[in-house]
């Protein structure tokens, strides 16, 4: 990977090749999520997961452009590379879809515990992506990042409220 010049000049320039490879995998993530996001919401049978769905779709589509922005910021081409993690978890995922199809009292909490683990891996690696922001002081950059890591959060938030509200006390309650 090509060093930006002034790596070595920076404040804690050491994580500065981190940092890029850091976005490009994230980069990679949320471009292989967008495909994900469609089946996930595809296979959803409450209209609250759908929305929850659909919606993180178009903040997905948003936190791509940011995450362009965050390359400019920093003076790199936005470019992605394929996300192992994000692929192993919509691998996952579709799996899920797979083995709980024939279960719609089971499938939408199926779908959220897939749906959360794809939003704590992205948690993850935004809050690395905030911290070395801030670390090398780029603070557009860790601006942009910041507003990403809050959808994230706020996204698991609303997956557990239909769990607790939904899907897991309505699996529960076909199961008796």
């Amino acid at each position: 990977m090509a060093k930006q010049s002034n790596s070595t000049t920076m404040p804690n320039g050491h994580l500065h090749e981190l940092f890029v490879d850091e976005l490009r995998d994230i980069l990679g993530a949320e471009k292989q999520l967008l495909k994900g996001l469609k089946k996930l919401s595809d296979a959803a049978g409450s209209k609250k997961l759908k929305q929850v769905f659909d919606t993180h779709y178009e903040q997905t589509e948003g936190q791509i452009e940011r995450l362009k922005n965050v390359f400019s910021s920093i003076a790199f081409t936005a470019r992605a590379k394929k996300c192992k993690a994000m692929a192993g978890l919509l691998e996952e995922a579709e799996e899920i879809i797979e083995s709980f199809s024939d279960q719609p009292e089971v499938l939408d909490a199926a779908l959220i515990s897939a749906a959360q683990k794809v939003e704590h891996y992205e948690i993850a690696s935004y809050g690395c992506l905030v911290t070395y922001a801030k670390l090398m002081q780029h603070t557009e950059a860790e601006e942009l990042l910041r507003q990403t890591l809050e959808e994230e959060k706020q996204t698991d938030v609303l997956l557990t409220e239909i769990a607790i509200s939904e899907a897991n006390a309505g699996a529960e309650e076909k199961n008796k």
